[in-house]
Order: C-alpha cells, then sequence, then structure tokens
C-alpha cells in the first residue's frame, strides 16, 4: 500500500536522530525524573529545539553515556569462557 507523501513515519527498525524528553530519558535507561536531574548537572545534553518540537539528539546522548562513570562495586564474575567449566562437577 503506498503511503502519503506527508508521512513521516520511520521504516520499521529505524531509530530517529532526534528523541521527545520521554524517549531519550528510555534510551539511556532511565525515568525522566532522574533525566531531568542528569540534564540540570550537565551529565546529559540538553536538548536541541526544531521549530516547536524540543528534542534530544541520540548521538549526543551516546557520548554522554559513555562518559558515566562505572560502578566500580559491581563486580562481574569471572568465566573460564567455556561454558562446561563453570558448572559444578557431578
Amino acid at each position: 500500500m503506498p503511503t502519503a507523501a506527508n508521512d513521516n513515519r520511520l521504516p520499521h527498525g529505524m531509530t530517529p536522530r532526534g528523541l521527545c524528553r520521554v524517549a531519550a530519558a528510555a534510551y539511556v535507561g532511565i525515568g525522566g525524573t532522574l533525566f531531568d536531574q542528569l540534564v540540570a548537572r550537565g551529565e546529559m545534553p540538553g536538548p536541541r529545539k526544531a521549530g516547536g518540537r524540543v528534542l534530544w539528539d541520540r548521538y549526543e546522548l551516546d557520548d554522554a553515556f559513555d562518559a558515566l562513570p562505572r560502578d566500580a562495586a559491581i563486580a562481574v564474575p569471572e568465566t573460564t569462557g567455556n561454558p562446561w567449566d563453570d558448572m559444578g562437577a557431578a
């Protein structure tokens, strides 16, 4: 079925570059309130304006997420690389 010339929906599976506040927060895995706090502290980027829309750049969110500190208290268990070696003896 042909689409209308003004149909601005993205193809299935394509992530938009500009995200609204709720989508931007979800994109980095947090809620809107914490996202607002991180934006206010400069740990997440501020929005851009496109006409009357307020949008966050997905690439800037990626950069900000990469810059977040890691939690050294969360230890990732070491494995041998072979899941059979990590099983207890039968």
